[in-house]
């Protein structure tokens, strides 16, 4: 969906979050699209095909390192300088890191759009939703407080007019 909505010049990634998610080896694929048609579409076909590739392949991590994501997508939108900035996260939002990672950092998200798209639900929240609801709230507070827009869409459709 998000490739048929970007255009010339916009630069977009793809990134997983697994134990320790600051690092540029996280990227799946990236690119910045040529102002040409023709040029353009091949590379949004070959975009998903590496998207793709990674999904097909992709392996459960053990720990789930979103704030280091979410540090990853903010270097990168920062260094493309784009005209708007926004992280897509899919995820359940559920962090969990390994012993020794810290990640009770400030975020500087001011001008950015964080969007948690299909917000998985835990089993445990099938009996006490807060839990669900009390995980949205952090996030929703974290991105909040360091300047940026929150917001959470679990239809898909609802991404239309934000890319």
């Amino acid at each position: 969906y998000a490739l048929t909505r970007l255009d010339a010049t916009d630069s977009f990634a793809v990134a997983r979050v697994d134990t320790g998610s600051f690092s540029e080896k996280d990227i799946v694929a990236k690119i910045t699209f040529d102002d040409r048609p023709s040029a353009m579409n091949r590379q949004k076909r070959l975009f998903a095909e590496q998207v793709q590739t990674f999904v097909n392949d992709a392996r459960s991590s053990r720990y789930t390192d979103i704030t280091g994501g979410l540090l990853q997508a903010v270097e990168f939108l920062n260094e493309k300088k784009p005209a708007r900035k926004t992280v897509l996260i899919f995820s359940d939002l559920k962090e969990d890191l390994e012993a020794g990672y810290v990640r009770d950092i400030e975020f500087d998200l001011q001008g950015f759009d964080v969007i948690a798209l299909n917000v998985t639900k835990l089993r445990s929240e099938n009996v006490d939703p807060r839990e669900y609801l009390a995980r949205l709230d952090q996030w929703q507070s974290k991105v909040e407080k360091s300047g940026g827009n929150w917001r959470v869409i679990n239809d898909l459709d609802g991404l239309d007019g934000l890319l």
